[in-house]
């Protein structure tokens, strides 16, 4: 069944729990009101009880009460955006002076460099860790440049029994220097 009231509030139901309990409504009756009315996803009836408990002990605010301290989290993208800006401001910034310039935890920090943006620490400067199409592409050509290479060089050694041409392409491959795109 569709709930009766589509658009509501923390507050607004709050209000309708207060009301019900104040007329002396068991709070599972409360909760089926509640889903009624509602929808199953207004409020858990850990969260009816809860309320319950709290006009029970005379509270008379429907307001959370303020919390010390941190949010519980600090992977939002408010501070994903504000850790890439400090990175693309200097790539060799530090985990923590992000730490503490964000006064987020630099576990969060790590989170946020790693999981959400994707970078990687690369001769201490932080690099996406992807690779564009013109990476993909400069890769596909010097691989087969190489693979041309050692190939012209296996055809113009002379066979020197069984195994010749492995060694001549080992050879070659000793002398071969690679790297990524940094």
């Amino acid at each position: 069944m569709a709930p009766l009231i589509a658009v509501w509030s923390k507050l607004k139901i709050r209000a309708v729990v207060r009301f019900l309990f104040a007329k002396g409504t068991k709070f599972s009756v409360i909760y089926r009101e509640i889903v009624e009315t509602y929808g199953e996803h207004a409020m858990s009836m850990n969260q009816v009880y809860q309320c319950c408990s709290w006009f029970k002990d005379s509270r008379i605010s429907l307001q959370d009460e303020p919390r010390s301290g941190r949010p519980k989290t600090a992977n939002n993208d408010w501070n994903t955006a504000r850790v890439d800006e400090l990175i693309k401001v200097d790539r060799r910034v530090k985990l923590m002076e992000i730490s503490l310039k964000l006064d987020i935890p630099k576990t969060n920090v790590y989170a946020i460099v790693h999981d959400k943006l994707g970078y990687r620490k690369v001769s201490a400067r932080w690099i996406p860790n992807m690779l564009s199409d013109e990476h993909k592409r400069q890769r596909v050509e010097i691989s087969q440049i190489l693979l041309h290479r050692c190939q012209q060089e296996v055809d113009e050694t002379v066979d020197v029994g069984p195994g010749g041409d492995h060694r001549a392409r080992n050879k070659l491959l000793k002398h071969l220097i690679t790297g990524d795109e940094t």
